[in-house]
C-alpha cells in the first residue's frame, strides 16, 4: 500500500512518546488544510509543510541504557579491581623481601646490600604498579593501604611491642628495633605522602619517589664500593655515591615520567621537562651529601627536597 502526501495541523502533530504505544497524528485528505473554523477549505499545503509518512516515528528504546561509569555495577568492579591489585602488590612486596632474606640466609649477597635492594625495588616496583589501580576516585586509598601495613610494623616493632628478628634485620643498619622509627618509618610515610596528594596525575610524586628510591638507595651501593674520594665538606659520602645518585635519579626519574606518559596520565614537553629533572636531581645530590643526623635522615631530606623544586618546576 503506497503512502499519499499528508499535512497535519501542530495540535495534530504532537505524538505520544510512550515507548509502548504507537506514535499517531490524524490524517487529512490529501492537498487540505484545516481552516480556523471546523469547515474544511480546498486549499494546497505549501511545499514545505508537506510530510512524506514513510515511517513512523521513532520511538524511546524498550531496553535500560547499559551500565554506566556511576552506576552501582561499575562501582563494584572498581572496588573488586583496586582490592585485588592491593592483594597483589602486598604479596608482591613480602615476596620481594623474602627474596632477598632468603639471598643473604644463603650467604650469597651481604645483609647491606640485601637491605639497599630492598630499599630501592620496593618503592620502584610499588610506582610501576599503580596504572593496575582502577580510575576511581577512592583507587589511591587501596594503593597507600600498602604502605600503611607496612609503617603499623614498623610502629609495632619499633617499640618493641612485639618482636620480628627478620624485620629488623632487614631494614636496619645495626639490628636495633628503634631504628625502624627513624628511616624505614620516613620511606613508608613518604610513599603514603606520595600516593595521596600526588597519585598518577602529578610529575612531583614520582619525581620524588624515583630520587628516594632509585637515586639515594643507588648512591649507597656505589658509594660503599667504589667511594674512596670522599667529599671535602662530608667524609661519609663519596663523588662516585653523588655522581651515582645524579646520574641514577635522573635516568629513573625520566623513565617513570615517560612510563605513565605514555599510558596517558600526563603529557610533558620533554624538551623542559629534561632541564627541570635534572635540575631537581641536582638539589637531591645536593642534599643526599650533606650531613646527617638521627632525626634528619636522606629518606626524609632527599624526597621533601626534591617535591619543593619539582612543584616549583612542573607546577602540578
Amino acid at each position: 500500500m503506497t503512502m499519499s502526501l499528508l499535512f497535519c495541523s501542530p495540535s495534530a502533530l504532537r505524538c505520544n512518546l510512550h515507548p509502548l504505544r504507537r506514535h499517531v497524528c490524524t490524517p487529512v485528505p490529501t492537498g487540505l488544510t484545516l481552516s480556523s473554523s471546523a469547515s474544511l477549505t480546498p486549499k494546497l499545503a505549501p511545499p514545505f509543510l508537506r510530510v512524506h509518512l514513510l515511517h513512523p516515528a521513532p520511538c524511546a528504546p524498550l531496553h535500560p541504557p547499559s551500565s554506566s561509569p556511576c552506576t552501582p555495577r561499575a562501582a563494584a568492579g572498581d572496588f573488586l579491581r583496586d582490592s585485588g591489585a592491593t592483594a597483589a602488590v602486598l604479596a608482591g612486596a613480602y615476596a620481594l623481601v623474602f627474596y632477598f632474606d632468603n639471598l643473604t640466609r644463603r650467604n650469597l649477597i651481604q645483609q647491606s646490600l640485601s637491605r639497599k635492594m630492598v630499599h630501592v625495588l620496593s618503592g620502584l616496583l610499588f610506582m610501576v604498579s599503580w596504572p593496575i589501580f582502577s580510575t576511581s576516585t577512592e583507587a589511591r586509598y587501596f594503593a597507600s593501604f600498602v604502605p600503611l601495613v607496612n609503617c603499623l610494623r614498623l610502629v609495632v616493632h619499633g617499640f618493641s611491642l612485639a618482636s620480628d628478628e627478620k624485620l629488623i634485620k632487614s631494614v636496619t643498619r645495626e639490628g636495633k628495633p628503634e631504628e625502624l622509627l627513624r628511616g624505614p618509618l620516613y620511606y613508608v610515610l613518604v610513599l603514603i605522602v606520595c600516593v595521596l596528594v600526588f597519585w598518577r596525575e602529578s610529575p612531583v610524586g614520582l619525581i620524588s619517589l624515583a630520587m628516594m628510591c632509585g637515586g639515594d638507595g643507588v648512591a649507597d651501593i656505589i658509594g660503599r664500593r667504589f667511594g674512596s674520594m670522599k667529599l671535602p665538606y662530608n667524609q661519609q659520602k663519596s663523588w662516585a655515591g653523588s655522581i651515582s645518585m645524579f646520574g641514577c635519579g635522573f635516568l629513573i626519574s625520566i623513565g617513570m615520567l615517560y612510563y605513565y606518559s605514555v599510558l596517558g596520565y600526563f603529557q610533558l614537553d620533554w624538551g623542559t621537562t629534561v632541564q627541570k629533572v635534572a635540575l631537581v636531581s641536582l638539589v637531591a645530590t645536593v642534599v643526599e651529601s650533606l650531613s646527617t643526623t638521627d632525626v634528619v635522615d636522606d629518606n626524609i631530606s632527599v624526597p621533601l627536597a626534591s617535591m619543593a623544586v619539582a612543584f616549583l618546576s612542573f607546577g602540578y
